[in-house]
């Protein structure tokens, strides 16, 4: 007979079980028997968070870093809804998450208690499971399930509600061991068709990187693709799938991409998509690649099999995760495939990602990327949220192995600074770099706090362009020269970072910004380069006045 927990201890445990080292929260009193719990458990780190969306934004970084859950905890209503927008991204982005909300006494549900929220309900249409403990002998079953659910198939977030007396209670209850995801290895016949087309194919690309992407995956994936130079393209923010270095790399797609990338989409006989579920910003608002795609044979690697034939009819559908698919390619060394003409693409590539002063502009970032790319590792990793900021990085930096870049393809602001304080605490020894423009920041710019508080080392890059840009883009494209709702009045950025215990200095001019980024390296923790620049130019391609002649 097992000794009787407290259903905040059992939960401890069982975290540990499924080989759980780190929580981020927000504490709140319904889930205190949790927090009690940790104390007496030195193997999971807490990290303390400011705002129960910096909590969500860094418990779906780890989940993509490591592939396995990132947890989180908060506490209900205004926690558990603030924390929302990290289950949505882990959702669109296909990364494991666990998000535990503590929650009303179960005799008090159901009479729209203190902050009462019907969270299964409502965290339903944006996780791959919502659901409510109600028995703390049970919570082995739920916790393990959580994790087998977040990372079985396509992964994804798992949300859980504890009710704060059921935590309480005193029970016994048998642990549950971690255990492996199931296997998803492709079959022969399907790798036979797919060498069979392959074999037949004249201008085949590959377009890489989502659910269930590692290291590995691109290891093994990449072995293959170089024996065949085969040209292989990263989707939307899967920049790391593979490093950029490769001779197949053929740049990205998604917001901005090279026209010559996309005459070779366009062009191309076969599309061998990996991982990748083809969304709107990969495929252009589903333009560039059409659902029904005539004159093009698609072969659509996926491990969720309601993902294949969902949006695009696949010629050849796989239901493999991506890991067993690269494997198994990287092991049938010796069958004979034709080369194809990887060079002249990742030619193309470098031509595309190397900048090239600007005229006319006081603070070019595209040089300050070039900076970056002379001074600072070539694993480091890179983090932003959503804004037309990223797209210099995006275009300019070559991304190293995953992971090294993180960016939420959901396009949530706010995701950089706290996605960079997860990165820090997860790889202490690597570079890491927040990217945030100026509304992007203020929407998490509290978790510098955490940062500091954890002695998290990175660098921010904050772009101060005075607007919302992205929607001042947009706006100019629709209503030109009609300002309305973006402008932003900005505080002192490097004031408030050294205000938060760091190291900050402004750069307003290109040849500031090397010296400023040599300077900022030779300091410890948290180092923040306030860069403000001029509107006009909005990203690598276009300007305001551009926009506004259209």
């Amino acid at each position: 007979m097992t000794a009787k927990r407290t259903g905040g201890r059992i939960l401890v445990d069982n975290l540990v079980a499924q080989g759980c080292d780190r929580i981020f929260h927000v504490p709140g009193e319904s889930f205190l028997a949790v927090l009690d719990a940790l104390h007496d458990v030195p193997q999971i780190d807490v990290v303390t968070c400011r705002q129960e969306g910096g909590v969500g934004f860094m418990a779906c970084a780890d989940g993509a870093m490591t592939q396995r859950p990132g947890v989180a905890f908060v506490t209900r209503g205004p926690g558990a809804t603030n924390a929302s927008i990290g289950v949505h991204v882990a959702m669109q982005d296909s990364q494991p998450m666990i998000l535990f909300i503590g929650d009303v006494d179960r005799g008090m549900r159901d009479r729209e208690g203190f902050q009462e929220v019907d969270f299964p309900a409502f965290f339903g249409p944006i996780a791959k499971w919502a659901t409510r403990i109600e028995d703390a002998r049970r919570i082995p079953e739920y916790v393990a399930r959580a994790f087998a659910v977040a990372t079985s198939g396509r992964p994804g977030p798992v949300v859980i509600a504890l009710p704060e007396d059921m935590l309480c209670d005193m029970v016994e209850a048998v642990d549950r061991p971690e255990l492996a995801p199931p296997l998803q290895v492709p079959g022969a016949y399907d790798l036979d068709q797919l060498y069979e087309m392959l074999g037949a194919a004249q201008r085949p690309i590959a377009i890489i990187g989502g659910a269930g992407w590692d290291a590995e995956t691109g290891e093994d994936f990449l072995r293959f693709a170089e024996r065949i130079a085969l040209p292989v393209a990263g989707a939307f923010r899967r920049q790391d799938a593979i490093p950029n270095s490769s001779p197949v790399w053929a740049g990205n797609l998604g917001y901005g991409p090279n026209p010559k990338l996309v005459q070779r989409i366009k062009d191309a006989d076969l599309l061998l998509v990996v991982g990748a579920r083809l969304g709107e910003a990969t495929t252009d608002g589903y333009t560039l690649i059409t659902p029904e795609h005539p004159g093009q044979t698609l072969v659509h690697v996926h491990p969720d099999p309601n993902e294949l034939n969902r949006v695009y009819l696949a010629d050849l559908p796989i239901c493999a995760r991506p890991f067993e698919f690269a494997v198994a390619l990287a092991a049938e060394d010796e069958v004979e495939l034709p080369s194809f003409d990887a060079a002249q693409a990742h030619a193309e590539w470098i031509e595309w990602s190397t900048p090239k002063p600007r005229e006319g502009v006081a603070l070019d970032l595209g040089q300050c990327v070039a900076a970056m790319r002379t001074s600072m590792p070539a694993d480091t990793i890179i983090c932003n949220g959503a804004g037309n900021f990223s797209s210099w990085w995006h275009r300019y930096w070559p991304y190293a192995a995953h992971p090294s870049q993180l960016a939420p393809t959901a396009g949530a602001m706010g995701y950089g600074v706290p996605a960079a304080v997860a990165a820090a605490i997860r790889f202490p020894d690597r570079a890491v770099v927040a990217l945030a423009g100026d509304g992007d920041f203020m929407m998490n710019g509290q978790e510098l706090a955490t940062a500091v508080q954890h002695d998290a080392s990175l660098i921010v890059l904050l772009i101060d362009n005075g607007t919302y840009g992205t929607i001042r883009m947009h706006q100019e494209r629709e209503y030109p020269a009609r300002l309305s709702g973006t402008a932003l009045k900005n505080p002192d950025f490097a004031a408030l970072a050294r205000a938060y215990g760091g190291w900050a200095e402004t750069v307003e001019r290109t040849e500031e910004f090397a010296p400023a980024l040599a300077r900022a390296l030779e300091q410890p923790g948290l180092r923040l380069l306030h860069l403000k620049t001029d509107i006009e130019f909005i990203t690598p391609g276009l300007t305001v006045t551009g926009l506004r002649s259209k």
